[in-house]
């Protein structure tokens, strides 16, 4: 009996069943932590989304202060859009 028939048997029995076994567990793994990764944990990306945020409303109220100063009855007149 030569050192290959002594590897055959074990090698076929971990590649038809502990092989495939393995996989499906690791990638079931993979997809659940993928799953239950929260968007915005990381503070950095959260911090930046606050400044933009910050500025966005900077804009808007500037934009309204403009629409104010040319025409007062903007606010009613998209009211029924249900925008304001």
């Amino acid at each position: 009996m030569s050192f290959f028939d002594f590897l055959v048997t074990p090698l076929i029995i971990f590649l038809v069943i502990v092989a495939p076994i393995w996989l499906i567990m690791h990638y079931r793994h993979k997809e659940k932590t993928a799953h239950n990764t929260v968007p915005g944990s990381d503070p950095e990306l959260a911090e930046r989304m606050l400044t933009l945020i910050e500025k966005m409303e900077g804009r808007i109220d500037t934009l309204e202060k403009i629409l104010d100063a040319d025409d007062p009855r903007w606010r009613e007149k998209n009211n029924h859009d249900g925008m304001v």
